[in-house]
């Protein structure tokens, strides 16, 4: 027999928890978002969308005018919970919990014994655990057989969220397998993919295993780019030719890894089995050093150009087309020369945002522009990030110029 939830609290209102509170909502369950921001929680409940993700505003608008989804400052009563909080890591490329601590907390202070606990944000093995052990302290009066807790990490595309969201399989381990059976059914009320069971801390490694593999390739990908850059090859002409093999699909290249996914997740691994993770740190490793690579490249074209040089920045964003700036290389790069460059004008050009991020805002080398003002202006063109209005620029439109074709969409 399916269990049916009348209710549902998502905690965190961030990428990965409003669309799934939206599409919960949609799917016609009750759905409560919490969040710490007020200018989050303010937005969702106008029907105003907090960041850009196609498909997000108009379901937001819908369900929030039906009375299906609102928001709030407090933890909500609810059947279930899904906790979408951050992890980042640490200096010491260790998970941070405390959030996921945090919310257990918050959580705990509702229950009546029943509910569903479902953990989302991608963890090293063992949170899910430890998200029950920090609610059952808080709780002395409940046992851990009084809560059912899970973990289900989502695995979705920044820019198609709102579609792999309900068609892509779903991942689904429960600290018991009651738990498990649980998470299962609420996903049914509006995943399309199959729902494939597990335990907790299986279902927590499988995410970080999927990024990690991605991780392990690009590196490939970034090597195979220093490489022939050394020795005169065009790297996108040989990765086309090398992937005419039947067996061999190379990624490709490009400034780094971003995003708080595949830049952040190998590490947990690296941090949980740290004598036997050796390539995947040493992937990590190659991904993480392919900005200063690129800034190695500008800080020569600036060179031959002399004082008085200006260099455009095409893209922040960690991935084409959409806005987001976790972990982003193109950022770091940006920082980095803003520091380095003090007296060159530095033209940052990403079209999905409205003002600098804080670590470049208020640097006087450097400003927002649009893509025809940074270009025409330019001595130097540096191609980050493979948004498509880049790619629609008019090759005449960089004549003249020093380009640095990071993602290698202008060849």
């Amino acid at each position: 027999m399916t269990r049916e939830f009348s209710s549902v609290g998502v905690i965190g209102l961030g990428y990965i928890g409003l669309p799934t509170a939206v599409i919960l909502a949609d799917h016609g369950v009750r759905t409560i978002g919490m969040d710490v921001s007020e200018s989050t929680v303010g937005a969702i409940n106008e029907g105003r969308v907090p960041f850009v993700e196609p498909g997000l505003r108009e379901l937001l608008e819908r369900t929030v005018a039906s009375g299906q989804l609102s928001a709030q400052l407090e933890v909500p009563e609810a059947d279930a919970y899904i906790v979408a909080v951050p992890t980042p890591f640490t200096d010491k490329h260790s998970a941070d919990l405390s959030y996921i601590e945090a919310a257990g907390r918050s959580v705990a202070k509702k229950l009546e014994g029943g509910e569903l606990i479902i953990l989302e944000s991608t963890s090293p093995p063992g949170a899910t655990e430890h998200m029950q052990h920090i609610i059952l302290q808080e709780r002395s009066d409940l046992s851990a057989s009084d809560i059912l807790v899970a973990h289900c990490p989502e695995r979705v595309l920044p820019g198609k969220i709102m579609e792999e969201m309900i068609t892509n399989d779903r991942i689904i381990g429960g600290v018991t397998p009651e738990a498990a059976v649980a998470a299962r059914d609420l996903y049914k009320s509006f995943c399309k993919g199959e729902l494939l069971v597990t335990d907790a801390k299986t279902a927590e490694m499988a995410k970080l295993t999927e990024n990690s593999f991605r991780d392990v390739n690009i590196a490939f990908a970034n090597e195979l780019s220093l490489i022939c850059h050394k020795i005169g090859i065009d790297v996108w002409e040989l990765i086309e030719l090398a992937n005419h093999h039947p067996r061999v699909n190379i990624l490709q290249p490009g400034p780094g890894v971003g995003g708080h996914c595949i830049a952040v997740d190998p590490w947990f691994i690296v941090d949980a089995a740290p004598e036997q993770a050796n390539l995947i740190r040493t992937a990590r490793q190659t991904n993480d050093a392919k900005p200063e690579w690129v800034l190695g490249r500008i800080e020569q074209a600036m060179e031959h150009h002399g004082a008085g040089a200006k260099v455009v920045l095409l893209g922040l964003a960690f991935k084409a087309n959409i806005d987001d700036l976790r972990e982003s290389p193109s950022m770091r790069i940006a920082e980095k020369l803003a520091h380095l460059a003090v007296g060159t004008e530095i033209l940052a050009v990403e079209p999905h945002i409205e003002q600098l991020p804080a670590s470049l805002d208020g640097r006087q080398n450097v400003r927002l522009a649009s893509v025809e003002e940074g270009i025409a202006e330019a001595d130097i063109v540096v191609l980050l990030v493979d948004h498509d209005v880049f790619k629609a620029v008019p090759s005449d439109k960089l004549e003249g110029k020093t380009v640095i074709d990071s993602r290698g969409i202008w060849r």
